[in-house]
Formats: C-alpha cells, sequence, structure tokens
C-alpha cells in the first residue's frame, strides 16, 4: 500500500512537471538536455520531465522608464534628461539565448544610447528638434537589440531638466524677443498709418475743396462733443469757392 502511495506520488510530480498552461502573450522556449529544440505556445505545452525545461517569455510591449542622465551637450550646456523606451521580443529564442538577461541589457543600451545622442546635439536642437531627436535614438537601440530578438517601437525624451541660471537667461531672452515682436508690430502700424495720411494728403491735394469739407466737418464733431460755446478763426479763403459760385466768377 505505502509503495502505491509513493508511486503515485511519483506520477503527480511527474505530471505536474509535464503539463504548462501558457497565455495568449507568452511563449516557451524548450530546451532538451541543454540544447534548444524549439519555441512552443501559447495553451497548453507537455515536456518531458527532468529531460525537457523551458523557460517563459513574454511577448507584451514592454515600458522601460530610462533613469535621469547627467549629459554635457555639444555646446558646453549641463541638462539632465530622461526618456521612456518601448520595446518587445520578437524572436523568443534569441532574446533567451543570445542575452543573459535582455531587459537589463536593453536598459543599458539606452541609458548609453540617450547620453550620446544627447550629448552630440546642442540645447536649441535638444529643445526644438525633441522628434527627430527620439527617431534617433529608437534607430539605434533597435539596431544594437536587434540580434537579441528585440523591436525597438518608440523612444520619447520625457523631461530635459535645466540650471537655474540658463532658466533665467532663457527666460529673459523669450522677454527680449517678445518685446521685440511688439516694437515690430507698432512700427508696421506706424507705417501702414503713415501710408495712408500720404496718400489721403495727395488726394485733397487733387481737389483742395476737401480740406475745407473736412475743416468743417471737424468743426462740426467738436460743436457736438463740447456744449460751450466755442471761437475759431475761420481763414477767409474758406469762403472763396462759395463766393466763386455765387458771383459766377
Amino acid at each position: 500500500m505505502a509503495a502505491l502511495i509513493v508511486v503515485g506520488i511519483i506520477v503527480l510530480i511527474l505530471i505536474a512537471n509535464a503539463i504548462n498552461i501558457l497565455q495568449e502573450y507568452e511563449r516557451a522556449v524548450v530546451f532538451r538536455l541543454g540544447r534548444f529544440v524549439g519555441i512552443r505556445g501559447p495553451g497548453f505545452v507537455l515536456i518531458i520531465p527532468f529531460i525537457e525545461k523551458i523557460v517563459r517569455v513574454g511577448l507584451r510591449v514592454v515600458t522601460y522608464d530610462v533613469p535621469t542622465q547627467d549629459v554635457i551637450t555639444r555646446d558646453n550646456v549641463s541638462v539632465e534628461v530622461n526618456a521612456v523606451v518601448y520595446f518587445r521580443v520578437m524572436d523568443a529564442g534569441k532574446a533567451i539565448i543570445e542575452v543573459e538577461n535582455y531587459l537589463f541589457a536593453t536598459s543599458q543600451i539606452a541609458q548609453t544610447t540617450l547620453r550620446s545622442v544627447v550629448g552630440g546635439a546642442e540645447l536649441d536642437e535638444l529643445l526644438s528638434e525633441r522628434e527627430k531627436l527620439n527617431k534617433q535614438l529608437a534607430s539605434i537601440i533597435d539596431k544594437e537589440t536587434d540580434p537579441w530578438g528585440i523591436k525597438v517601437a518608440m523612444v520619447e525624451i520625457k523631461h530635459v531638466g535645466l540650471p537655474t541660471d540658463m532658466q533665467r537667461s532663457m527666460a529673459r531672452q523669450a522677454e527680449a524677443e517678445r518685446d521685440r515682436r511688439a516694437k515690430v508690430i507698432n512700427a508696421m502700424g506706424e507705417y501702414q498709418a503713415a501710408e495712408k495720411l500720404v496718400a489721403a494728403a495727395k488726394l485733397m491735394e487733387q481737389s483742395p475743396i476737401t480740406i475745407q469739407l473736412r475743416y468743417l466737418q471737424t468743426l462740426n464733431e467738436i460743436a457736438a462733443e463740447h456744449n460751450s460755446t466755442t471761437l475759431f478763426p475761420i481763414p477767409i479763403d474758406l469762403f472763396k469757392p462759395f463766393l466763386k459760385g455765387f458771383t459766377g466768377k
């Protein structure tokens, strides 16, 4: 009876070691006596106990947050930069066989590449052409991790930290740029107004009666705004057109 119990326990242990259930996003890298024999899954996977061994590998996209790196840009500005890398395993066999720990290896490649790319760029490029640097980072990291069966989908620079004095300098520069634009807009307005006045003066020069009519209109506007009696000197030339029309000369 005891022997049957022992045999039953051994059978249960063998079955437990032989049967494996893998999720849809998992693959099993199978080794038989230490040799790679294939990739299995997902679902029900049966192996030979104590002869075969499996290593589970997830195929979902991994989001790796690159720690903040202290970098000196090409124009000698010290900045703190961090990023996020999105990658996934495309070949489970290579990810296990070609590198000891593909997660750690990819993270180290991401950190060194971030320092290298940012160090080769100027500060203005880092602030204004971030999309270009993101593509460059993704291309380099993907090329380095391709032999491990890793595909880098995207790299995004999240934050660029500047020294305090540099922040103040950039704030002053931005304020000066806003003042310059305001002055240019004001100058353009004055220039356009002057053009209109010159055009109006030329038009009035062609027809002197318009000057006198404009003068009368101005008096009318002043009288409407002020109720008190106001005396205005009226030049005699103002009445010449009317006198000529009356006398017929």
